[in-house]
């Protein structure tokens, strides 16, 4: 029997972002394979989160490439990547937190992406939308945060799914919306 290795990371993507502790027994149950056949695909957890790190970046690169951000205002680029990125929302949010990601630096692929995202932002700042106090990596691990905790909600189903990128956007952008002197005043 052939398995599709593909369906196996959805599988393990869908466990994991439920319970990230998760057994490589439990995940091959999930994926309906043995663990014999889980061990011949990824010879162990890190195999398997490293080939579930590289599905991700996948993913999120499509829908960074999807979202436009380059083109138009970039308040609304945000908001066209918060609706792109809320179907990958728990395999980021998985992502995000899983430490072991992290032990040896940055995959350089993470490091693309954060690129273009922080340069999201900074168009941002330079429009004018965006406040200048926060810095743009400050403002793409807010949105990073934000969007793992939105697929958080989703799942314990405490949010609607389709509410998830609207309330995502309206707090980030509330956030960093850059505001005149009288404004800030008012808001205190």
């Amino acid at each position: 029997m052939s398995v599709d290795r593909d369906h196996v990371l959805r599988e393990a993507a869908a466990l994991l972002t439920r319970r990230a502790t998760a057994s490589m027994d439990e995940i091959a149950k999930a994926a309906g394979i043995g663990r014999a056949t889980l061990h011949r695909h990824f010879a162990g957890r890190d195999a398997l989160v490293r080939a579930l790190e590289d599905l991700g970046i996948q993913q999120f690169g499509q829908a960074l490439d999807a979202a436009r951000i380059e083109e138009g205002d970039a308040a609304g680029a945000v908001r066209r990547l918060i609706d792109e990125a809320e179907p990958v929302a728990g395999m980021l949010a998985f992502l995000f937190t899983e430490n072991q990601l992290y032990e040896n630096g940055t995959n350089e692929g993470w490091n693309r992406l954060d690129a273009r995202v922080q340069e999201l932002f900074r168009r941002g700042q330079e429009e004018g939308a965006f406040r200048l106090d926060l810095t743009p990596a400050w403002l793409t691990e807010a949105l990073y945060g934000l969007i793992g905790t939105g697929a958080w909600a989703v799942q314990d189903r405490r949010v609607a799914a389709k509410d998830m990128p609207r309330m995502v956007a309206e707090l980030l952008l509330g956030g960093a919306e850059r505001r005149t002197g009288t404004e800030r005043r008012m808001k205190r």
